[in-house]
């Protein structure tokens, strides 16, 4: 495979995945890896791989076609390549929590003398170096690496770069316990994505809501909190991100433990788990997650009395009688009966709540 033929193969895996068909865009790609001959064309699938694989959460490929990425890089001796290979490597042990290979990494990456496309990543390794000092809660390095990756942001009008490292400040004010500012900086994410987000992945006002949600959380804002998870949530569930995934679902059990409604707990993630491996197409662990919201349902009494079907799992309009059962409103519009559905009370008068 030429490198004409190499790059149509390879934009056609990028269409496919940024419609959301990843299994499809990791058959092309693994193709063109196979049957290419240019090494640029090699070092390009290899970074769409990477980068798919790091949205999957499959870090151990991730970490094995960084590897193969900076050995083509290595090949063709490029200071650019080289540059971008190693920013792979320290990104991919990042995701794993080998730290100090994140850092050792970085530095290799900011000792290297590119031409101006390597120094443009400069303000990425940054970032990544200051996450990986997070890591080893080694804060002041953090701030520092931060501080450093905003300037290259800065610099160069990089506002996608600008967006990842105020998430990143968010992070370390959270686990400084300065809240106010933990919310500040996400928030900042959040008005660039508005502001200059139209054309980027959905994946920047993802991650600036999950950010926003952990601090709203912290300052006890839990319907705040509950509002931006759910935000990032269903955009996780669209595009696979499941890291992502995962994170929403620790921080949605944390809201509901701040709310003391444990039972409401256990019955989000089990609804949120059906909808992640309705997704996956994963039949066996859908039907025990089926299996297991039902019967949270059943105990909880959380259902509706006239039509059957669940409450609690998705905003609906409901409607609390005086005797207190509660019901779809549009199902109590709809049943033209004048006392309770489930106890048979002569009074159909809402109640207060």
């Amino acid at each position: 495979m030429g490198q004409d033929q190499t790059k149509q193969q390879i934009e056609k895996g990028l269409r496919l995945y940024q419609s959301n068909q990843t299994d499809k865009a990791l058959h092309v790609w693994t193709k063109v890896l196979e049957k290419t001959s240019d090494p640029g064309g090699k070092f390009r699938v290899l970074g769409c791989l990477i980068t798919a694989h790091s949205e999957m959460g499959k870090y151990k490929d991730m970490l094995k076609y960084a590897l193969d990425q900076i050995d083509t890089a290595r090949e063709m001796e490029d200071p650019d390549y080289l540059t971008e290979g190693y920013l792979n490597l320290a990104r991919s042990n990042e995701k794993l929590c080998d730290f100090q290979k994140t850092v050792s990494y970085c530095k290799t990456c900011l000792n290297m003398q590119g031409t101006t496309v390597s120094l443009q990543l400069n303000g990425q390794v940054c970032l990544s170096m200051g996450n990986a000092f997070l890591g080893l809660s080694v804060f002041q390095k953090a701030l520092e690496s931060y501080e450093k990756a905003l300037r290259y942001a800065h610099n160069n009008d990089d506002k996608m770069l600008e967006c990842r490292v105020c998430c990143s400040l968010g992070n370390i004010y959270v686990q400084l316990k300065d809240y106010e500012k933990a919310l500040f900086f996400p928030c900042k994410a959040a008005e660039l994505v508005n502001d200059y987000g139209k054309g980027w992945s959905l994946k920047y006002r993802a991650m600036s809501q999950y950010h926003m949600s952990v601090a709203y959380r912290k300052l006890d804002r839990l319907p705040d909190a509950m509002e931006c998870c759910e935000e990032s949530m269903k955009i996780a569930l669209q595009h696979g991100d499941r890291p992502l995934q995962a994170l929403c679902l620790l921080n949605f059990a944390d809201i509901h433990r701040c709310r003391h409604d444990v039972d409401l707990c256990t019955l989000k993630v089990h609804c949120l788990s059906e909808g992640i491996y309705r997704n996956q197409g994963k039949q066996e662990e859908l039907r025990e997650q089926v299996v297991k919201f039902l019967q949270c349902v059943e105990e909880l009494e959380l259902y509706c009395g006239m039509c059957g079907e669940s409450i609690g799992d998705r905003d609906q309009k409901l409607q609390a009688l005086p005797c207190s059962h509660i019901f779809h409103l549009k199902c109590l519009q709809t049943n033209g009966t004048k006392g309770c559905p489930k106890c048979f009370k002569s009074s159909m008068k809402p109640g207060f709540v």
